[in-house]
């Protein structure tokens, strides 16, 4: 199975289940597809440093924005007798953003008020990217999580439906999440959760499911300073066949090394008992997709781990958004899809772009491309290449500043 093709599961022993057979509308394409720069520039929606994957997010986050009647960031002046556009459709206009617009709906709008006013000491969280963009993976994280934790019964429907073996209930859902910014025992630095999942296990102990959450991301960093705790962690925590590894340390990897080294020391502590780290991102975005693979190919099999490790669970946001519509809640279901997933609108404006006819087996032949869910662990894949960027421009590469990645 190809890297393009990954659909993560949650654990080995999971029976594959088959593909949005419940909601026919949640249909799959096999990749992201080109989006013609001529109408990424009449949308207000071009950034020459995009990649093929936020190229089409971009575009997608612009017209949920249009369909909700949400107004944007785009302006347009006379330059020189000529009309320049500035700004991005995808960013909402002050007022919007201030208005919590950015949110699925008004009752997460209120949990977001309501997290930032008792966020945790030292949490790095942008307020502008939170409220303003729409294509950020911070407000995504409020918008998949933010339900959950309203409604705890949902919750653990979902989780369970996830994590079978592993979740009885969840007990409590806390964002951007440290056990301790800064402090030796952990990683000297400010690494964080995007979330963090309180439940009871199976066996009835404590547990956590540490979650980090990708979107448009590219995976080039910026990345964090080296420390030498993090060496002397990687070697601390047995979960690596080689904990000197470059690959652990390259730009595609090393948010996910920290973030899954900070929670097997939470676990040895003894601060929670047992723990998993799911990181979540589109199937499409294959940079995203194959920084998981190329992570979790550097890691000890599960069969040779020392006892109580935190396992790592790729997830592919379509399977989360087809757990939380199996368990019954198909609206949030489709308003997430319709939000983060649905690709086919894409695909249908590019083809009236250049002027094809409407690809009438789109929809079967996108059925028939839908992967199961589950990882090839016998094949090891390249990390992605790093990009440079240039300094005037303003990507959506990160989950959170740089600052707070680097712990400085």
């Amino acid at each position: 199975m190809t890297t393009n093709h990954l659909i993560a599961s949650t654990t080995p022993s999971r029976k594959r289940r088959g593909s949005f057979s419940a909601n026919p509308a949640f249909t799959s394409l096999p990749r992201v597809p080109l989006v013609p720069d001529e109408l990424l520039k009449r949308q207000n929606v071009y950034c020459f440093i995009d990649t093929r994957f936020r190229r089409a997010a971009r575009l997608l986050q612009a017209l949920w924005l249009s369909d909700h009647k949400i107004p944007n960031s785009a302006t347009t002046r006379m330059i020189d007798n000529v009309t320049k556009t500035f700004g991005f459709a995808s960013n909402l206009s002050n007022a919007a953003a201030e208005a919590g617009k950015n949110f699925i709906d008004e009752k997460v709008h209120q949990l977001v008020l309501r997290e930032l006013l008792m966020r945790e000491e030292g949490a790095a969280i942008d307020e502008e990217r939170l409220f303003g963009n729409a294509l950020s993976s911070m407000p995504m994280t409020f918008n998949l999580f933010g339900p959950l934790a309203l409604d705890l019964k949902l919750a653990t429907a979902v989780f369970r439906h996830l994590l079978p073996e592993f979740v009885h209930s969840v007990n409590r859902i806390d964002f951007e999440h440290s056990p301790g910014r800064r402090e030796a025992r952990f990683l000297n630095d400010g690494t964080a959760w995007d979330a963090a999942v309180r439940v009871t296990t199976t066996d009835g102990e404590e547990g956590t499911i540490f979650v980090e959450f990708k979107y448009s991301e590219d995976m080039t960093g910026p990345a964090a300073r080296m420390r030498d705790r993090y060496v002397e962690a990687s070697r601390q925590v047995h979960l690596y066949t080689d904990p000197e590894s470059a690959l652990l340390r390259s730009l595609a990897l090393e948010q996910l090394w920290r973030e899954h080294m900070l929670a097997q020391l939470v676990v040895d502590q003894g601060i929670t008992s047992r723990g998993v780290f799911m990181a979540i991102g589109p199937r499409l975005n294959r940079r995203v997709m194959t920084a998981f693979k190329v992570y979790e190919n550097e890691l000890i099999h599960r069969e040779d781990q020392d006892e109580n490790r935190v396992a790592f669970e790729p997830v592919t946001l379509e399977a989360f958004v087809d757990a939380i519509n199996a368990v019954g809640a198909t609206k949030l279901a489709s308003s997430l899809w319709q939000r983060y997933l649905d690709f086919g609108r894409i695909y249908d404006l590019a083809l009236e772009e250049v002027g094809a006819l409407p690809d009438l087996r789109a929809n079967s032949s996108a059925k028939k491309n839908l992967p199961d869910r589950s990882v090839d662990r016998s094949r090891r894949q390249l990390p992605v290449r790093p990009t440079s960027t240039p300094q005037h421009s303003q990507p959506e590469t990160t989950n959170r500043p740089a600052n707070d990645r680097e712990a400085s």
